[in-house]
């Protein structure tokens, strides 16, 4: 089957078809608040439970779903979670014209971002050091393979899902699931929807058109992979790739696709579950 064909098919079942067949691997929260909080609940618990056996927890973490991490920040802080052990290399960061990572200082700044939703607001004392928060940028990009390797790999990537199927800011190449860190170029469809998401009045000429990110190597490597899927806003453009990254026949078109056959376990929220009003 195409995947025109594919995608039209997918986008008729309905929501309680696609629960069922999904089973085990969809989680459907109320709406998005719901779905924050238990990405909240998942991450401190895992780390929770990894450090009552002693073990050290590695994650990749996304910025973008990020209403997560306030919450998290609180469950942490309240209960005293100790972070000694953890370990977060963030998924990606844009580039500026130079292709260099851009500066804290930047509006879209990623790193930026997570300063102020997660690492400004945890508790010193829950031990989280700088040294292990890692985001990638032009003076790592060529070590951080290397780095999560010698780390004892990834326990769980934690992540959101881009409209064309991207996970961090691997883009539809060839060859595209056994790819490492490295700088990218943007395609067209992320530009344009992160421009029309990102409070920058649709400025496309000005956004950035390089990233730099981890690998499919390294998320399709984590023991656990968990996605977090929704629109988030009122247009319904993360309906297709939430059933792709469910259903969807593994292909580079659509990289998400690749997660097929691991331990994944998507989460969304009705809005994003539902069919969308029109059906090309």
């Amino acid at each position: 089957m195409d995947r025109r064909t594919e995608i039209h098919n997918l986008l008729k079942l309905p929501p309680p078809e696609v629960v069922s067949r999904a089973g085990s691997q969809l989680v459907v929260c109320t709406d998005l608040d719901a779905m924050h909080r238990r990405f909240a609940e998942e991450m401190a618990a895992e780390i929770r439970e990894r450090n009552v056996q002693g073990l050290p927890t590695r994650l990749i973490l996304p910025v973008g779903p990020v209403g997560q991490y306030p919450f998290f920040a609180e469950i942490a802080n309240a209960e005293g979670l100790s972070l000694n052990d953890a370990s977060f290399f963030f998924m990606d960061e844009y580039c500026d014209a130079a292709g260099r990572a851009v500066g804290v200082s930047h509006p879209l700044s990623f790193r930026a971002i997570a300063e102020e939703k997660l690492l400004s607001v945890l508790d010193p004392a829950l031990g989280l050091s700088a040294d292990r928060c890692v985001f990638p940028n032009q003076d790592n990009i060529g070590s951080l393979a290397a780095r999560i390797r010698d780390a004892g790999g990834i326990d769980t990537c934690y992540g959101g899902i881009g409209i064309h199927g991207h996970v961090a800011f691997n883009e539809p190449e060839p060859g595209v699931s056994a790819m490492g860190p490295r700088k990218v170029e943007l395609n067209d469809f992320t530009v344009t929807i992160n421009a029309v998401r990102a409070g920058v009045g649709g400025n496309l000429e000005c956004f950035p058109r390089q990233a730099y990110t981890l690998g499919m190597a390294e998320i399709l490597g984590a023991r656990r992979i968990r996605l977090f899927c929704r629109n988030g806003c009122e247009f319904d453009w993360a309906n297709t790739v939430l059933r792709l990254a469910l259903f969807g026949t593994p292909g580079d078109d659509y990289p998400v696709t690749h997660v097929r056959g691991r331990d994944v376990v998507v989460f969304t929220d009705r809005d994003t579950l539902a069919c969308p009003g029109n059906l090309l």
